[in-house]
């Protein structure tokens, strides 16, 4: 239901990506527009959710290079920013950080992480992901 409800706003189908052993799906991850917004000041940026694995195939690598090809694709595009809600030990390998300038409502602000494709893309940056 989540994907379904992401994909209803800024889908970017060359941005969704999946892998598959043998024809089953093993690994799943999406990044979709959003923006940061303070007042009537908004910031494009991506969103990278979900990231998924089959349980059976975790920590053998496959979130990882989901994850490197989306962001690698994404910087492609001319993508300047990505942000998440996820675990900072996990996403701090490529690149997310705390930002506490950004924040997303109900989630303690160390797990509201964004990292920059573009160097200064998020400079001055302020809001909530929305």
């Amino acid at each position: 239901d989540f994907v379904l409800e992401l994909r209803k706003g800024k889908h970017i189908p060359e941005l969704e990506l999946v892998a598959e052993e043998k024809g089953a799906l093993i690994g799943h991850v999406m990044l979709t527009g959003a923006a940061i917004r303070k007042g009537d000041t908004a910031t494009e940026t991506l969103l990278l959710a979900p990231l998924c694995v089959a349980l059976k195939r975790r920590n053998e690598g496959i979130g990882a290079a989901l994850t490197r090809e989306a962001l690698d694709r994404a910087k492609t595009q001319g993508h300047g920013s990505v942000v998440l809600i996820g675990d900072p030990a996990y996403y701090g390998r490529f690149g997310f950080r705390a930002v506490p300038a950004i924040t997303y409502p109900g989630v303690p602000p160390h797990y509201t992480l964004a990292c920059e494709l573009t160097p200064g893309a998020l400079s001055g940056v302020a809001g909530a992901i929305g």
